[in-house]
């Protein structure tokens, strides 16, 4: 039997190696890590819990998915929320969103900031990392985030209850009305209705205050931040580069996508509302595949024109420092940027009086190009599990189907065709992986996955040689 000394010793050693490994962890590794960490546990309580489903126990596969869903504010379901999870349950696959919405790293702050602590250099580091952008004093950040989400979010509840109390009741929409406050601003799309918002597609009030959120949790902390401080005080602030982008993005992607949804759909699924009402409808469309996912419309039943628009709008997605997921408003904004200086024979790409500078840009490139090669290869991977050798003229149509969910879930909006609950257990992880991926972003858990080399890094640049293009 080994001395206590010895004991005591060994377990000096485990705890200094353990440290060792923690105080490695660079921020990106963390920031990956605390989703990773949230999703594992969200899966043991949706399948362990007891008292959170009304009928059979979901498979670990199926809880996994959801937990990834609700974790990564998705909203892609594969059994109804409504009818499926009692109310308990409901509240998980709330508490589920909120964290995720917010990231664990933003609670892990406020607790340490109320206990009366300090960040150290480390955390940060990490809570800058989480997000590239207009960086202010992460303590300051963090507690306007949170000033901000809760003050959002408790209005929206009290908009809802006053709309849906005259049809639910007082009682009966307290809880619906608080479950999509918190979904919609966090850009979730679950809901607690089993045909989604379709019942309130007539009820302009209730889907304005739902618009509101999904718009207000889609623009992002830092543009909130700054723009309030920008009505204190106009005259003594510029709105700096990327507020600007993301403005300008969000608002032409808006306008123009309600155009063309009510040019796609005026005769289709919008002939059920009256002619002064499919504007609103149009504008509701084009609102919520920006990560929302919330629907008014049977989207099995959209014109395959109106299909491939909200594909494009679900892979742009939200803004950075938000809780939408996809390319970001920013990354296009960048990208237009940089066509239209080299339409006009410019070498440094500017806008609004201002440089971007070139590492923004070519961070830019690098996403597009990493999403596209991803959704590719994951598009392959969907078509061979879910399809198999099934011939094209079988298919009847499954390809669009499978590329609309896959495209749904890397950019966390939960919109689909109805057939996410039909996909393989194989399938499912894949979306699994792809709503990991879309909210975490790609590049961020590219640089989580690397180990810094133990060789010193040499700086050299090799020789020129151009490359004919186009």
């Amino acid at each position: 039997m080994p001395a206590p000394g010895d004991l005591l010793e060994a377990l000096e050693r485990e705890a200094s190696y353990s440290l060792s490994i923690w105080r490695r962890l660079t921020a990106p590794q963390l920031f990956v890590g605390s989703f990773l960490g949230l999703i594992a546990l969200g899966t043991l309580a949706l399948f362990l819990l007891p008292g959170i489903y009304t009928g059979p126990r979901l498979s670990f596969i199926d809880a996994f998915f959801m937990a990834t869903s609700a974790v990564c504010v998705t909203g892609l379901i594969v059994v109804d929320t409504a009818t499926y999870f009692t109310p308990f349950g409901q509240a998980v696959i709330l508490a589920l969103i909120q964290l995720g919405g917010l990231g664990i790293l933003t609670f892990t702050t406020v607790i340490i900031l109320w206990l009366g602590g300090r960040l150290t250099l480390r955390g940060e580091a990490v809570l800058a990392g989480a997000e590239r952008g207009p960086q202010l004093e992460p303590a300051r950040l963090v507690r306007a985030i949170l000033r901000y989400t809760f003050i959002i979010e408790a209005a929206g509840a009290i908009g809802l209850w006053l709309v849906w109390m005259r049809e639910l009741g007082p009682i009966g929409a307290l809880w619906p009305a608080m479950f999509h406050a918190i979904s919609a601003f966090c850009n979730a799309g679950f809901s607690t209705f089993s045909d989604n918002l379709v019942g309130f597609a007539a009820q302009p009030a209730a889907l304005t205050v739902i618009m509101s959120l999904v718009v207000l949790g889609g623009i992002g902390f830092l543009v909130l931040s700054e723009l309030l401080s920008w009505v204190r005080v106009p005259r003594r602030r510029r709105l700096s580069l990327h507020t600007r982008f993301v403005l300008l993005a969000t608002g032409v992607l808006i306008v123009a996508g309600a155009i063309l949804f009510a040019a796609f759909e005026w005769t289709n699924t919008l002939t059920r509302f009256p002619w002064y009402v499919r504007p609103f409808e149009a504008l509701f469309l084009s609102i919520t595949p920006r990560t929302a996912g919330y629907a008014t419309v049977d989207y099995g039943q959209l014109t395959s024109a109106s299909v491939f628009l909200t594909m494009l709008l679900m892979l742009i997605g939200g803004s950075p420092g938000s809780t939408a997921g996809g390319l970001k408003t920013t990354t296009v904004a960048v990208l237009v940027a940089l066509a239209v200086a080299r339409f006009r024979g410019r070498i440094v790409t500017s806008a609004f009086r201002r440089t971007v500078p070139e590492m923004t840009i070519q961070r830019s490139i690098g996403l597009v190009v990493v999403v596209v090669a991803l959704l590719g290869a994951t598009l392959l991977l969907l078509q061979v599990t879910e399809l198999g050798g099934v011939p094209l003229p079988l298919a009847e149509g499954r390809f669009l189907k499978i590329a609309f969910e896959a495209v749904s879930a890397f950019g966390t909006v939960g919109l689909s065709i109805g057939i996410t609950p039909l996909l393989s257990p194989f399938g499912k992880l894949v979306l699994s992986a792809l709503m990991f991926l879309g909210r975490v972003g790609p590049l961020t858990f590219a640089a989580s996955m690397i180990v810094a080399a133990r060789k010193p890094h040499v700086s050299f640049r090799y020789a020129a040689e151009d490359v004919i293009i186009g």
